[in-house]
């Protein structure tokens, strides 16, 4: 009997932090200092309306002048992330944030943010994949 191939839900993180577009790039700044993190789902509404990185972050401030509490995750954040749904195959969004250098997909389902799915649990995802099928470990 063969196992089936997982999904993006089990390796996302759940109930990521998240930001209004809004809010200014100041807050953005010390949510991902405070939690160690580097993408931000810019939520309206409830509705995913955008994707602040801290590479986002860190460019719009590199500006002459710039001012991290007059500019807002809206003005700076991608408004066309890579979203994904939790039953999507893992091997399928792996290899499209491969193919087009994406950092992370936003994890959406019905029209609600319920995860995201970075590099890094692509690499959490890897290891435990190598380390069941190669070592034997559950």
């Amino acid at each position: 009997m063969s196992k089936s191939e997982p999904t993006i839900q089990k390796y996302m993180t759940v109930q990521p932090f998240e930001i209004g577009p809004a809010e200014t790039l100041s807050k953005a700044r010390d949510l991902f200092s405070k939690h160690g993190i580097r993408h931000l789902p810019v939520v309206d509404s409830g509705r995913v309306v955008g994707l602040l990185s801290d590479r986002d972050v860190k460019l719009a401030l590199g500006a002459v002048g710039a001012d991290a509490s007059r500019q807002t995750a809206g003005d700076v954040c991608v408004t066309d992330p890579y979203v994904v749904e939790p039953d999507d195959l893992l091997s399928e969004v792996a290899r499209t944030m491969a193919s087009r250098h994406y950092g992370s997909a936003v994890v959406v389902s019905n029209g609600k943010l319920v995860g995201i799915f970075t590099t890094v649990d692509a690499c959490r995802a890897l290891a435990e994949i190598i380390e069941t099928r190669f070592h034997g470990r559950n």
